[in-house]
């Protein structure tokens, strides 16, 4: 299920492990999925085959070149509000707000790109994903791919999904994983306060991380194009900025929009996976992984915007490949199957879905306090 879900065709990746193929796992063999559901995994992959029928694993291209062409409204518009009217307070944060507006959205098309939802091939896919985010974000697309695909494979499964690097370094997450932390006396933060730090420490850490990752990254494995695009997104930005703000405006400037999309990112990325259930990996099958490990925000065409359609996390997750616009229209069939099933299908308004992520993190931080001082 997790193969079909994340490719597009089956030829050429199957060409690549036809070679590594060891053997077949003989029938009276334990599965490495005990708890597998085997009526559920039947009806999902009817449904899969359903949503083949109906086309929604095809894209738009009207719709992502929309979206591309407003991106690139927001950013020209942030550079022609500083060239025309300077830096002054007023047109500095407009600036600001736009020029974070358009990285913001880029981070949403560029995650279309990256699970190959806006062209009908891989290879178009992947050509424009490495030019929308390294050269015009300045990220490595190979480094994006390793990082977001374990996390798909694996959501909320500490150790295998590297969303979950932040604990315990500067926050506790899960009830399971926060008592089992205070039960081995560790503490690197004050978790009990972390629901009231969050908002500033998440994006602050997040920017440097980011940062350092890219560059080692690369670096590392030798993917030159890769660094080279970020170089040249890096000199872009300069060259474009600096000479009508100065130095010091503009290192203001840029790091404040950085901050602002880091924030951004995080709330969007988080409400749908830190209020949910998180632990260790118990090897369960690939839908009821997904569905345990996410939640919705109800739709709107504000929220569909500002998350990047990643209030249909749900969706998104059963079928990665699935591009945006389409989600909606899957979302009752798959409503269906969690109500035949008695699996709650969390959706909820996007205020609430922010303070679900406060709210879980004083639960799991109150919990490792607990553990800390009386277990």
């Amino acid at each position: 299920d997790a193969f079909t879900a994340f490719h597009l065709s089956k030829v050429q990746p199957n060409k690549y492990l036809n070679s590594l193929l060891i053997g077949e796992l003989a029938h009276d063999q334990p599965s490495c999925e005990p708890c597998k559901n085997q009526l559920l995994i039947k009806d999902f992959r009817e449904l899969r085959s359903t949503v083949e029928k109906m086309g929604l694993l095809t894209p738009s291209l009207l719709f992502f070149t929309l979206i591309f062409l407003h991106i690139l409204l927001f950013d020209i518009s942030a550079w022609l509000i500083i060239w025309y009217f300077g830096t002054s307070s007023l047109s500095f944060y407009t600036g600001v707000a736009f020029f974070t507006i358009a990285q913001a959205q880029l981070s949403w098309l560029q995650h279309d790109l990256g699970h190959l939802s806006v062209f009908k091939t891989s290879k178009g896919n992947h050509i424009a994903h490495r030019i929308i985010l390294s050269l015009l974000k300045g990220f490595p697309a190979n480094w994006w791919n390793t990082l977001h695909f374990q996390h798909h494979a694996k959501p909320n499964c500490f150790r295998k999904d590297p969303d979950l690097n932040m604990h315990p370094i500067a926050f506790a997450l899960g009830t399971k994983l926060s008592r089992e932390l205070g039960l081995q006396k560790k503490k690197f933060m004050p978790y009990n306060y972390q629901h009231k730090y969050f908002f500033i420490i998440a994006p602050l850490l997040i920017v440097p991380f980011f940062q350092f990752s890219i560059y080692h990254s690369t670096i590392k494995r030798k993917q030159w194009v890769d660094l080279a695009l970020i170089i040249t997104y890096q000199i872009r930005v300069i060259l474009v900025y600096m000479p009508i703000m100065g130095f010091k405006c503009f290192m203001a400037y840029y790091w404040l929009c950085r901050f602002l999309e880091a924030a951004w990112f995080i709330w969007v990325s988080q409400m749908s996976h830190i209020p949910m259930n998180i632990d260790y990996d118990t090897n369960m099958d690939w839908v009821s992984t997904q569905l345990h490990a996410t939640c919705n925000v109800d739709q709107s065409f504000f929220n569909d915007w500002f998350t990047g359609h990643l209030n249909f996390q749900i969706e998104h997750h059963l079928f990665p490949t699935m591009p945006r616009h389409n989600y909606s229209k899957v979302a009752p069939l798959v409503k269906s199957l969690c109500a035949k099933y008695g699996i709650t299908y969390h959706s909820k308004p996007l205020l609430t879905a922010f303070g679900d992520i406060l709210r879980s993190l004083k639960v799991s931080g109150e919990t490792w306090l607990e553990a800390y001082l009386h277990g």
